[in-house]
């Protein structure tokens, strides 16, 4: 059975070196309620990232 992922939101923040790290707790906390949490470098600016919420 495949998994179907919708995006919820996505925003641009600014990249930082901890971020990954509330990513990582969002995702151990809230992976019951059916959420997934993604961070990407930015294509276009590399001085930021991309935060996506999924419903899994």
């Amino acid at each position: 059975m495949e998994q179907k992922m919708v995006v919820l939101s996505t925003v641009k923040i600014e990249k930082s070196p901890d971020v990954y790290k509330v990513v990582d707790a969002l995702n151990r906390t809230l992976k019951e309620k059916d959420l997934m949490f993604g961070l990407a470098l930015d294509d276009e600016e590399a001085n930021k990232m991309v935060f996506t919420i999924y419903r899994t």
